[in-house]
């Protein structure tokens, strides 16, 4: 099997087969443990033209942006990973659909995702091809596939990619989305927090009031307070947040005056691995908790921006028998 991560721009069903089912067929005869990670109807498509070879390989969308937000996406692959390793050949190939919303902010983050797999991969025993539809994605999006796959592949096979940019280069070089809402008067605006307590509390007013459902209010509070912690133990002092809402989105953004911050995959994974007990899962939670986290360093000092879409309140069941209010 040739390892990498590698990226087939197609424009048909018929563009998509031919990358499609040779990789996966090569997979099953090599014994490697196969995977889909594609919308629904793709997965019928090739389960469809694989016949009976199908029921020997495996889908979940949790293993890309499709299912997951971007550290439960890298798990999942992990899970994936060590299962492979454990039985058959010790490999896994997997194929994944990209599918990154109408949204830019996430084609933002599904980009970095691209960009940071070829990181999570290493030299593990792993391929991946991710199938590019221009039938489903913006330009942008099919555009960014040069940069995020050292590898590319259609029908006649695969070929080094000249114009791979390097994740180190290219996770900072991506422009950060701006929202209407930061034009507005923010609904908490603290300059220099005295304590991490305090800070805390007025992030957990100010999201109750414009967090209508109740268990995201509670995770954003968790994820921005883990953020402010960090501020405090790591940064410089003063700590400053401001948070805005309009109804639809919250912004968070939390700063201090450190300029030492340089990692641009921190909170992709936990600082320390899987052993939680040992802290370093602030990022990482802000990460699963929030749609969007930006580290922005700078000389003046570090801005951590997080942004999310609110979910409503969900209407309370009926009983039987009982009618609606309109």
């Amino acid at each position: 099997m040739t390892q990498g991560h590698g990226a087939a721009v197609v424009g048909s069903e018929t563009e998509l087969l031919a990358v499609a089912l040779p990789y996966l067929e090569a997979g099953l005869r090599d014994g490697d443990l196969v995977a889909l990670s594609c919308p629904p109807d793709t997965v019928a498509l090739l389960t469809r033209e694989l016949g009976a070879q199908a029921s020997s390989v495996e889908s979940d969308p949790r293993m890309s942006l499709l299912g997951s937000r971007v550290p439960d996406a890298f798990t999942m692959c992990g899970r994936f990973l060590e299962r492979a390793v454990g039985s058959g050949s010790g490999r896994l190939r997997v194929l994944t659909e990209v599918d990154f919303g109408d949204d830019p902010a996430d084609w933002r983050e599904g980009q970095r995702f691209e960009s940071v797999y070829n990181r999570f991969l290493g030299d593990a025993p792993v391929s991946a091809v991710c199938i590019y539809d221009r039938r489903r994605l913006p330009a942008p999006v099919v555009d960014s596939a040069v940069a995020t796959h050292p590898v590319l592949v259609d029908a006649s096979g695969r070929r080094t990619n000249a114009a791979f940019q390097d994740p180190r280069v290219y996770v900072p070089s991506l422009p950060l989305p701006w929202e209407a809402v930061e034009s507005d008067t923010p609904a908490l605006a603290v300059d220099d927090a005295r304590t991490l307590a305090g800070l805390r509390h007025q992030l957990g007013a100010v999201l109750a009031a414009l967090v209508p459902e109740r268990d995201q209010q509670e995770d954003l509070h968790l994820a921005a307070s883990e953020i402010a912690a960090n501020a405090f133990r790591h940064g410089v002092r003063p700590v400053s947040a401001r948070v805005w809402g309009d109804g639809d989105r919250i912004v968070c953004v939390i700063s201090d005056r450190g300029t030492s911050y340089s990692d641009p995959f921190s909170g992709f994974a936990p600082a320390h691995g899987p052993d939680l007990s040992r802290g370093g899962m602030g990022l990482w939670l802000a990460r699963k908790l929030w749609d969007h986290v930006d580290v922005l360093p700078g000389p003046a000092g570090l801005r951590v921006r997080l942004s999310t879409r609110l979910r409503r309140r969900p209407w309370p069941p009926l009983l039987d028998g009982q009618m609606p209010h309109c």
